[in-house]
């Protein structure tokens, strides 16, 4: 198994000797999930919080209308979980699946719990991982109030250039909040202008 990916990661904010990262590999679990397989399902308890080695996930919300509206998606070097369930250990408010086959790392939260006090250091990793992906969920916000569909469109390819490869497009319309026939008409008056 190769963790290597995961402790590069880690390294990029904190510096890990080779017996922490001996006990981070002992408390990591790795696993292998199926295409449309789910990570965790709305109403249950997010048990993980998971690194993706290989393979693309989204993060979804059912609402009363059986209506999908997709929060985030989740390719290699990134992480998911239903943060706040993770964290509070209550019934989670997200959905996360699997788009393609996925290999994920994954911390459970008794693990976590261990590693914070046999590796300090990772208390602060992982404040700096939940302070960006906060941040990043300001300005998405920011983003759906200020800009246009077409400028939410374009923000999104600019920021994952390979996204739309691997995602489906009434996947990135529920992400953008807008109809499938919408980004549809967006995409052809793109073409046409270039």
């Amino acid at each position: 198994m190769n963790y290597q990916p995961l402790l590069n990661y880690m390294e990029q904010h904190i510096q890990l000797t080779s017996e922490e990262k001996s006990l981070v590999i002992n408390r990591v679990n790795h696993r292998k999930y199926l295409r449309n397989q789910y990570v965790v399902q709305q109403g249950d308890v997010c048990r993980f919080e998971s690194f993706v080695l290989s393979g693309c996930l989204k993060t979804f919300y059912v609402d009363q209308d059986a209506q999908e509206h997709i929060v985030m998606f989740a390719v290699e070097n990134w992480w998911c979980a239903d943060l706040g369930s993770f964290i509070t250990q209550t019934p989670a408010d997200y959905n996360i699946q699997c788009l393609e086959n996925t290999e994920l790392l994954q911390f459970s939260f008794d693990n976590l719990q261990q590693l914070y006090l046999e590796v300090p250091q990772l208390e602060r990793f992982f404040r700096i991982i939940i302070q960006n992906a906060y941040v990043a969920t300001e300005k998405r916000i920011v983003r759906n109030f200020s800009l246009s569909a077409k400028e939410r469109y374009l923000k999104f390819r600019e920021q994952y250039p390979q996204m739309e490869q691997r995602v489906p497009q009434y996947m990135i319309a529920s992400y953008l909040g807008i109809t499938k026939e919408f980004l549809s008409k967006l995409r052809g008056q793109l073409m046409q202008e270039d």
